[in-house]
Parts: structure tokens; sequence; C-alpha cells
């Protein structure tokens, strides 16, 4: 079964005073796969091609995403979602002003996760779908885990009273969750 793993981690920002001091998950990755490592995962499960020829394919979409993302493009892709992109910069009072090299500080590459009822998997959605696992507590049996399907709260959910309110969250209490 796949796991989401987490650690807690207390907020130390005395910045942020409602957060402060309060405990959050936080996401505990086990490992990243290169372009290479996910080529082969994918012609492990049945695929009638390679890893290099995956591999091949992979790196022609990464090249063309952002040719298209460069071309003012946005990119979506079917079952996954839409890959755009945002310019961060500062104003001017008057458009007279404004300048490319003063004004324009970055050209960021966003993702919108695809949201078609069938196939979404935006946040709250992906969360439904998510098992987890505290990575701090594999050898004491601490877990809290949500089952797919669990709308009514009768899975298990050994929480720790950890709420997501700040802490690099989206805001939502993981407890509060139907």
């Amino acid at each position: 079964m796949a796991k989401i793993y987490y650690r807690l981690k207390q907020n130390t920002n005395s910045k942020m005073p409602k957060c402060y001091g309060k405990w959050y998950a936080e996401m505990k990755h086990t490992e990243t796969l290169n372009t290479r490592k996910m080529a082969q995962h994918i012609s492990e499960h049945g695929s009638v091609y390679t890893s290099d020829v995956v591999m091949g394919v992979m790196e022609k979409f990464r090249s063309c995403l952002i040719e298209q993302l460069l071309e003012s493009k946005k990119v979506k892709i079917d079952g996954l979602g839409t890959f755009y992109t945002t310019i961060e910069g500062s104003g001017v009072d008057d458009a007279a002003d404004f300048s490319l090299q003063k004004n324009i500080k970055a050209l960021h590459i966003r993702f919108l996760p695809e949201q078609e009822q069938e196939l979404n998997i935006s946040g709250p959605q992906f969360l439904k779908k998510a098992h987890f696992t505290n990575f701090d507590g594999l050898t004491a049996g601490l877990t809290g885990t949500y089952y797919e399907g669990d709308e009514q709260g009768s899975g298990t959910s050994e929480q720790d009273g950890s709420d997501n309110g700040g802490g690099g969250g989206n805001g939502d209490p993981i407890e509060d969750r139907p």
C-alpha cells in the first residue's frame, strides 16, 4: 500500500503568533525519482516500451513543455492537470515607467491539478486518497491513516492533534476533514 510519510514539526517562528508553538505535519519524502528512474518505473508497469523509449518520450515532453510555456501557452495533460506560467514583479504608478528589467523579477512555472469530477486530483480530492504514516513513529507504532472513500470518519484516524493552520499547509486542519 502506498503511504504518505510525515513528521511533526513545531513552529518556532515568533513572527507568526497564531501558529507559534503549534505542531504541524510536514512531508517526509523518501526519495526523488529522476527522469531515468521514473521511466524505469513506468516501463515496469506492464508497458510494452522499454525504459529507454519511455525516457526518450519523457525528455521530449520536458523540452516541448518548456518550449510551449515560453510561447505563452498553457499545457493541459488530461487526467493530470495544467502547466502554465506566471510573472513575478513589482508595480509602477504610471505605465510609462514600466521596465522589463526593473519590474519583472521572475517567470514561474505553475501547475494546477486536474479538477474534472472523475479525474480530480486537486488538494482535497488527493487528500481523500492518501494514506498517512508518521515517519518518526514507525517503530513506535504511531500512525494516522485516512482511508480512500472514508467520508464519515469511520476509518482509523489516530491523529496527533496537529492542525495545519499556517505551518506550511493550506490552512485546513487535517483533523477537521470529514
